[in-house]
Order: structure tokens, then sequence, then C-alpha cells
């Protein structure tokens, strides 16, 4: 228990050394954003494995699985 203290002095020495590269350690990114970071890998993986056809089916049965 006497040690929480110097390892929280240590923690908070690494965060003001990460910090002054200017990037941050942690944090939350906008949806779109993150959206269009992950679109085009989407969209590749669906062209290179052909996961149209898979996203299709697992719609509609989703859809009737809903009653729709």
């Amino acid at each position: 228990m006497a040690d929480t203290a110097s390892r929280a002095m240590i923690r908070t020495q690494g965060r003001k050394a990460f910090a002054a590269f200017g990037t941050r350690q942690s944090g939350t990114r906008h949806p779109l954003v993150a959206t269009a970071m992950v679109l085009p890998l989407a969209a590749l993986l669906v062209v290179a494995f052909g996961g149209w056809d898979a996203v299709v089916t697992q719609a509609s049965s989703v859809g009737v699985m809903l009653g729709r």
C-alpha cells in the first residue's frame, strides 16, 4: 500500500513524456472518422472474398427471423 504514491508518480511522468510527442495515449475517436477508416478495408475484403452474397444472405435470414 505504501508503494501506491510512487507508482502514480511514475505513471504521471510517463504521460507527460508521451504528451511531449504530440500524440494521444488514450481517448475516443469520432464515429464518422472510425467509419471512414474502416470502410476501405471492408470494401476490399468484400471484393476479395466475395462477401456481398454472404451479407445479403445473412440480412435476408435476419429479416425472416424478425418476420419481415
